[in-house]
């Protein structure tokens, strides 16, 4: 095993790289709150499915 082959050849189960969309995948805008775990995106196109309504 190279010293190149040596970074990320383990998988990360901490930080946000570690968490995903269920959804989509991705790991950026992540929601976690309420275990979630949505990005934003899908989180605003799917609220009104998931129970969630606007305040005002």
């Amino acid at each position: 095993m190279g010293h190149s082959n040596v970074w990320n050849s383990h998988p990360k189960n901490y930080g946000p790289g570690s968490r995903v969309c269920r959804v989509c995948g991705n790991s950026h805008g992540l929601i976690r709150k309420y275990g979630l775990m949505c990005c934003r995106q899908c989180f605003r196109s799917n609220a009104k499915d998931i129970g969630f309504i606007k305040a005002s």
